[in-house]
């Protein structure tokens, strides 16, 4: 796995002070009340804006809503990579992917936004599906990549463990409401990762 796939983060198109204001009040009203519910008066409204501005900016509000789907990606990424990059390959930065995570979790009470929005845009041609799509890719790749790194037998495996704990971790502690789903999913990757399942070297 080449590190400028794993550690790729999205760069956003620069974009004038409205179309942020738009951006920035669509990423809260898609992610608090669903991506369905909200309309583009509503938008425009919370920005202080113009639909036709919207328009101008986004094209339609299938495009703001893939521009909200990329920004998430950047921010969420941008936090992860920050994190690994401050710990040894392998072990400590797989766990550091969690410890982003529940971070990340604190202050977005909803659950996963590609999670949510999948359940409104999955099963169609929106194309924020793949979006969606290669973002949960990324976190298969980037664990992938860490394993590698951390010279572990069978790193394509162990990445699709690690993969499920994650992402099972984030729907547990949100819909399940079990708040120590993240350190139970740490705690289990820890297991995982133990020094004697890395092939000798």
């Amino acid at each position: 796995m080449s590190p400028v796939v794993a550690l790729h983060v999205p760069v956003e198109a620069p974009m004038t002070p409205a179309a942020d204001r738009i951006l920035t009040a669509a990423t809260t009203l898609f992610y608090n009340r669903g991506i369905h519910a909200v309309g583009v008066d509503s938008i425009a409204e919370a920005a202080g804006t113009t639909k036709k501005t919207i328009y101008d900016r986004f094209g339609s509000k299938n495009g703001l809503i893939v521009a909200y789907l990329r920004r998430r990606s950047m921010q969420w990424r941008s936090l992860v990579i920050g994190r690994i990059e401050e710990q040894s390959p392998g072990h400590d930065q797989a766990l550091a992917v969690f410890d982003a995570t529940d971070e990340w979790m604190d202050s977005w009470v909803r659950g996963c936004g590609f999670i949510n929005a999948y359940a409104e845009l999955g099963g169609t041609e929106h194309p924020g599906v793949e979006v969606i799509v290669e973002e949960k890719s990324w976190v298969r790749e980037l664990f992938e990549y860490i394993c590698i790194a951390g010279g572990y037998d069978d790193p394509h495996f162990l990445a699709g463990q690690l993969t499920l704990l994650h992402e099972g971790s984030i729907v547990t502690r949100t819909a399940g409401a079990q708040s120590d789903a993240s350190s139970l999913a740490r705690r289990t990757a820890e297991a995982l990762l133990a020094p004697d399942d890395r092939m000798a070297r």
